[in-house]
């Protein structure tokens, strides 16, 4: 070119070195090419305006998210973009492959881009160079892809910063792996170093106490809220003089710094450091990008859970109760699990409560309360606190059992009804179990609210079921009745009451939960306080004393537990080595509750589970069903059942006892063949070993008793009404 000529536009001379210019204006949707550009994507050769689907349709579909993807790493950078991408003809095959350098500017107000770069062609990479790991072969594409999925996935499933840190540590980047790793915070105006990997222990120490304004890559990546890569020792040293020394003793060769930012508030940064030079390509740059977004919001969850962990604890904490002073001949434990996952604050308690004359003032007489309001939020544990206080208010005023339940479901009803006119969801009930305890004879009133039965561990571990009258939940109909049941916990025995938490964890129902359940009791042997901790790791694993414990973060419910044991005379309170063990139960069936036949008979099969004689098991079976019947259909009075069962196993007896209120004694008689009643005596004689008939001040008693050495042959003896007999 002589001197005094014009010079080239700038169109020209980017036609010569067949370069083309786009420019792309998301707001619009429209990218604007030259002639060279769109020579380029396969068009004619003069400029025009596209549209984003028209240049979409060129360019393979990978390679159309690469470019999106880029954009946005740029305007984070604050620097130039660069892609390779692979242009389509209209039958979907690769005709070339272009780079593009741009530039993008983000509108804050308006969150679009306006993109400028240019395009040129060039030459595919042969297979087996070193560029087979590029974007254009997709190979580093797909391995980039397939490392950010299973990342993702990984720091989705982390719960704690422990967890997340371990997952970070664990992360293998597709071609280039950093071998040190940190995630700093911000605590005021100095950096934290939450935790690190590669490093030993106390190597953190002299960055602690760095401020924010120091001369430092991870406080200038949270000043200024843009990522610091430093590709060599020198350019470290050249940026970072003051700082050089403390991280050249390291000896690593490549440094990212990124944030961590969420929801546009930088909460700290990651540094990624390298024992080889890295040069941070766009792709590489990319990955780290990427991969500081997601530990940035793992890391913001699960801050996020703990704390929410934290406060769900000390919540639960403050409202459970402490137990009450130690009570002569009485042994009680109690656990507490609250269910996981976020401010799952649950609306199950416990509580003990002296009564009046009761442990706090020289008596006896305490009550145990177990129950559950129904949800897994901050309400539910609010109603759950008051209706915890009403209740102690109600017993302390010396309430009998049903008395105090009946007062509780008007207070709960009243608390959530009125709101509940406004917001049906807001009406809440609960299931409750009120047990008051005389601990110089052992006698239990029940009286339940909807809840589970309490279970009965004998003296030689058999355990029972035991059936107890009860009501509808509390909080559902204010003048609901509740009927109490009595029961006696014999010297050695121990009552389980639990909310359904316990029983219905892991898939069970109510049947194989209790089943799971009733295996532990049965099979341990120790203390108390090693029985509650069992019945909790059958369910979920480890717990602690009184507290949630290291268990699992994922729970389906909470879990309550009451213990409560009436010391014997062995080493834990069980029955002396040595000495033969008596199983008793008793329970009472009355005129409106003729369902209550099928659980005594139920219960009956319990307390003979072990027995050796199987025919003799249905015999007593059949035996209870009639003498209970036999009051139900023939007298106005309730019928109450006590069994016994003594002896060592293969010498035990068994007796029943089904005493009511009615003077009127039963006599043999000889029914037709059509009759449909008249027999129950001739089957007692026929199958018991012995039975008769007791008279009592008011009612009777009619007992039978088998042996488990007779044998199965019924060698039975009759008695006179009013008399006994014995085989």
């Amino acid at each position: 070119m002589r001197t005094g000529e014009a010079l080239p536009a700038v169109e020209e001379v980017l036609t010569v070195l067949a370069t083309g210019l786009w420019h792309w204006d998301t707001e619009t949707g429209l990218v604007t090419v030259d002639a060279e550009a769109a020579r380029l994507l396969g068009l004619p050769a003069e400029p025009r305006t596209l549209s984003q689907a028209q240049v979409r349709s060129r360019l393979h579909p990978v390679d159309w998210n690469e470019i999106t993807s880029v954009i946005q790493l740029a305007v984070a950078e604050g620097t130039l973009g660069e892609v390779r991408v692979r242009i389509m003809d209209d039958r979907g095959r690769v005709v070339r492959v272009g780079r593009s350098r741009f530039h993008a500017a983000f509108d804050q107000e308006k969150h679009t881009f306006e993109v400028t770069g240019s395009l040129q062609e060039v030459t595919e990479p042969a297979p087996g160079t070193s560029s087979e790991r590029t974007a254009v072969t997709g190979d580093w594409r797909r391995s980039r892809e397939a490392f950010l999925l299973d990342a993702g996935r990984a720091l989705a499933e982390a719960r704690s910063t422990s967890e997340v840190l371990r997952v970070a540590a664990g992360l293998a980047m597709p071609g280039f792996s950093p071998d040190g790793l940190a995630v700093f915070g911000v605590t005021g105006d100095r950096l934290t170093v939450i935790g690190h990997h590669g490093y030993e222990p106390g190597d953190e120490d002299p960055f602690k106490g760095l401020t924010l304004e120091s001369d430092y890559p991870a406080s200038e990546v949270i000043r200024a809220g843009r990522a610091v890569y430093l590709s060599s020792p020198e350019q470290y040293k050249e940026r970072y003089p003051a700082t050089w020394p403390m991280a050249a003793r390291f000896h690593r060769r490549s440094w990212a710094f990124l944030p961590l930012v969420v929801a546009g508030r930088t909460m700290g940064a990651w540094m990624a450091a390298f024992a080889y030079p890295v040069a941070f390509t766009p792709d590489e740059r990319s990955v780290l990008t990427t991969v500081a977004r997601m530990l940035a919001q793992a890391l913001s969850r699960a801050e996020a859970a703990e704390t929410a962990r934290e406060l769900t604890d000390g919540l639960q904490r403050s409202m459970l109760p402490r137990l009450g002073p130690e009570i002569p001949g009485m042994a009680v434990a109690a656990r507490y699990v609250p269910t996981g996952g976020g401010l799952q604050v649950g609306g199950d308690w416990y509580d003990m409560i002296p009564l009046p004359g009761g442990p706090s003032s020289g008596g006896g007489r305490f009550a145990l309360v177990i129950g559950d309001v129904q949800g897994h939020d901050v309400r539910a544990a609010g109603l759950m606190g008051q209706l915890r206080i009403a209740l102690r208010a109600y017993a302390s005023e010396g309430h009998r059992p049903d008395a105090v339940l009946s007062r509780a479901s008007r207070f709960l009803h009243g608390m959530t009804f009125g709101t509940a006119e406004e917001d049906p969801a807001a009406l809440r009930f609960a299931t409750c179990l009120y047990v008051e305890v005389d601990p110089v004879t052992g006698v239990l009133e029940v009286a339940r609210a909807g809840h589970p039965d309490p279970a009965i561990r004998m003296a030689d571990g058999t355990v029972l079921n035991r059936s107890t009258a009860g009501g509808l939940p509390l909080g559902i109909d204010p003048d609901a009745d509740y009927p109490t049941t009595t029961l006696t916990l014999e010297p050695g025995e121990t009552m389980l009451i639990c909310t359904d938490g316990l029983i219905e964890t892991g898939g069970h129902d109510l049947g194989t939960g209790w089943r799971r359940i009733r295996t532990v009791l049965e099979g341990h042997d120790g203390d108390l306080e090693s029985l509650a901790d069992a019945l909790v790791q059958a369910v979920h694993g480890p717990s602690s004393h009184h507290t949630p414990g290291p268990l699992a973060d994922r729970r389906e419910d909470d879990i309550a537990v009451l213990l409560l044991r009436r010391q014997g005379e062995g080493p834990s309170g069980t029955r002396a080595p040595g000495r033969p063990a008596v199983r008793r139960t008793m329970m009472s069936v009355a005129q409106a509750e003729p369902e209550r036949v099928a659980a005594a008979r139920q219960q009956l099969r319990e307390l003979l589970h072990d027995w050796a004689v199987p025919d003799q098991v249905d015999s007593a079976v059949l035996l209870l069903s009639e003498t209970l019947t036999n009051v139900l259909v023939h007298t106005d009075a309730d019928a109450l059942l006590r069994a016994e069962v003594r002896g060592g196993t293969g010498d035990r007896r068994l007796r029943i006892e089904v005493s009511d209120t009615s003077d009127d004694l039963p006599h043999m008689r000889r029914p037709g063949e059509l009759a449909s009643s008249g027999r129950g005596l001739i089957l007692i004689e026929l199958l018991a070993h012995a039975w008769g008939v007791d008279p009592l001040g008011e009612g009777k008693t009619i007992w039978f008793e088998l042996y488990e050495s007779g044998g199965g042959d019924g060698s039975g003896t009759a008695v006179a009404p009013g008399g006994s007999g014995r085989a």
